[in-house]
């Protein structure tokens, strides 16, 4: 990991004064590894728009989506040491730091997008706040990333055994890379910013991620077979360094409260609308699409079973079991 700034330093950048003639404005740095067309990108520009609106102008964001300050680990880094004031990204870059967050990455566990919102937005989505907390960030809101689905340039993926082997590139999730493991696949942690030079180059045979990811990131060109294999719904988190938050007055906190919930409200309803217009394009695009079959899929979630009590080693228990009651619901 590079070397965080000093937090005072850090917080200057993250959360900086802008001096006017009439007063003086607070300039909030928000960065996202997400491309342009993604519906997060567009929930950074409304968030963007009603915190404007909402704070009377005191408070104006700065938005750095597409990677434009580095890859994921880098944004959260850069958030952790103040460098900038929020990130929206995926859980599975704060699930190190908050192994809590694991818990909601267990496969097969939610089988709508309504039941993994239901359960976030619920008692499992304030403990996961309250661990955030604990680690000097505040979370602002859960979107959706989606149901993540591998591809890969191999061979077409319709039973189990078909995994055995592939190298396969996840997020930095201990939960996802031992999901893979117990497929019989070679999983491989990878910032995504590194991901599509590794597929183009075949030090990777594959990925798995939504189909918004697949497409958006153009991975289409260098992967031939797409499965819907839906092992885990992955969840955007809005996250803020607690100690730029704090340093806003409750009248602007609240400001970016209340602008984040609508961003966060857009960005679900987008998500679901464009999801399946996604994989028609990567069929387009020449893709191979292959369905698992229902007797497949229950054999994959047979083979993943003990992934949940191997969590319980370093997260828990009872915040396993919570969600996994909570999901059963």
């Amino acid at each position: 990991m590079k070397p965080l700034l000093p937090r005072a330093f850090g917080l200057c950048l993250g959360l900086s004064l802008l001096a006017g003639a009439a007063s003086a404005q607070t300039v909030l740095r928000v960065a996202g590894n997400f491309p342009e067309e993604h519906s997060a990108t567009g929930a950074m520009n409304v968030f963007k728009e009603e915190v404007e609106r909402l704070s009377g102008g005191d408070l104006v964001v700065q938005n750095f989506p597409a990677m434009q300050l580095g890859g994921a680990q880098e944004n959260v880094d850069q958030m952790r040491s103040g460098a900038i004031f929020a990130v929206f990204t995926s859980i599975a870059y704060f699930t190190r730091s908050v192994p809590e967050l694991e818990a909601v990455s267990l496969p097969f566990l939610f089988d709508s997008r309504e039941k993994a919102f239901e359960v976030m937005d619920g008692p499992v989505g304030k403990l996961m706040d309250k661990a955030l907390l604990e680690q000097g960030f505040v979370n602002l809101g859960y979107g959706e990333l989606g149901f993540r689905h591998v591809t890969n340039s191999v061979r077409p993926l319709t039973r189990l055994e078909d995994f055995q082997g592939l190298k396969i590139r996840l997020q930095p999730n201990e939960v996802h890379l031992e999901t893979f493991r117990a497929l019989g696949a070679n999983p491989q942690s990878l910032d995504i910013s590194e991901l599509y030079s590794a597929l183009q180059q075949k030090v990777l045979d594959g990925e798995e991620n939504p189909y918004n990811i697949i497409y958006t990131r153009r991975f289409f060109e260098v992967q031939k077979y797409l499965s819907d294999t839906g092992h885990f719904f992955d969840f955007i988190n809005v996250v803020a360094n607690k100690d730029a938050f704090d340093a806003l007055s409750p009248e602007n906190q609240e400001a970016v409260r209340s602008a984040m919930r609508s961003a966060i409200e857009w960005q679900r309803a987008e998500a679901a609308r464009v999801d399946l217009e996604f994989r028609e394009k990567l069929v387009a695009e020449g893709m191979q699409f292959d369905e698992i079959p229902a007797e497949e899929r229950a054999r994959l979630r047979e083979a993943t079973t003990s992934i949940a009590e191997s969590l319980k080693e370093r997260v828990d228990p009872e915040v396993i079991d919570l969600v996994l009651e909570q999901a059963a619901q």
